[in-house]
C-alpha cells in the first residue's frame, strides 16, 4: 500500500513497503553512512551489512510480524528518492511487543521525516503489538525523544552507555466500537519487561540490533 504524505516543510513525500528487490539498494545505502550514523544503527561499529543481515533485514518482512516502511521524498521536481526506513519487528514468543527501527539519512536529519514514517508504522503496526522493547545508546537523545512521542518510555541503564526502552505505545484508533478483553499480561500484573528475559537480550544482540537511527 502506498500512502501520500508531507513533511513539515512541505516536502511531498510517499510511504512504501519494502520489498525483496531492494535488497541491494539498501546494502547500498548503508555504505554510504557515516561511521558514527552505522554506530548509532547498531549499537557497534558495523561497517558493511553482512548477507545473513540483509536475510533479516529485506527477506525476513512479511508485512504481519515484520513490517518495514520507505519514505521517498522529492529530492527534485517528480524525482522522488528513498531517505529513511522504519520497521517494526514482532517477538516471536511474546506477541503484544515488538522491536522498533528508524534510518534517516543524515541530511535529511531534523525535518521531521522519522516523525511522519513513524505516524504510519504505528497504525500499520502488527496487529496486538502493544509496547517496543528495544536498546538505544545514551548518546543518542533524537532517538530518545522519538521514542517518548509514541508513548510511555521506562529506561533501564544496561551499562556501556546503553538503555534498554520499553515503550507503552498508544491504541491504534479503529471504528471498532465494541469493547474487547484485554490481552494476557497487560496491565496491573503484567510481566517483567522482555528486557530482563536473556533469550530476548540474545535477540536484541545478535538479531539486528534494531535501534535508531540508520541515517
Amino acid at each position: 500500500m502506498i500512502e501520500q504524505v508531507a513533511l513539515r516543510d512541505g516536502t511531498d513525500a510517499f510511504v512504501v513497503p519494502l520489498e525483496r528487490t531492494d535488497r541491494a539498494a539498501l546494502m547500498a545505502e548503508f555504505e554510504t553512512l557515516s561511521p558514527e550514523s552505522q554506530r548509532r544503527r547498531f549499537l557497534a561499529p558495523v561497517r558493511h551489512l553482512s548477507d545473513a543481515m540483509l536475510d533479516h533485514l529485506v527477506d525476513d518482512v512479511d508485512g504481519v510480524d515484520h513490517i518495514a516502511l520507505v519514505l521517498c521524498a522529492e529530492t527534485s521536481p517528480d524525482v522522488y528518492d528513498p531517505v529513511a526506513l522504519a520497521r517494526m519487528v514482532r517477538y516471536a514468543d511474546v506477541t503484544d511487543a515488538a522491536d522498533l527501527a528508524v534510518t534517516v539519512k543524515d541530511e535529511w536529519q531534523g525535518r521531521g521525516v522519522a516523525t511522519v514514517l513513524l505516524e504510519v508504522l504505528m497504525r500499520r503496526r502488527p496487529a496486538g503489538v502493544d509496547r517496543i522493547v528495544t536498546e538505544v545508546l545514551q548518546d543518542n537523545p533524537a532517538s530518545l525523544g522519538m521514542l517518548r512521542r509514541l508513548g510511555a518510555v521506562s529506561l533501564e541503564d544496561e551499562g556501556n552507555g546503553v538503555y534498554g526502552v520499553v515503550v507503552e505505545l498508544e491504541p491504534v484508533v479503529t471504528p471498532v466500537v465494541t469493547p474487547s478483553p484485554v490481552p494476557a499480561g497487560r496491565g496491573e500484573g503484567r510481566p517483567a519487561p522482555l528486557l530482563h528475559d536473556p533469550r530476548h537480550r540474545h535477540d536484541l544482540h545478535t538479531r539486528d540490533q534494531l535501534c535508531p537511527w540508520f541515517s
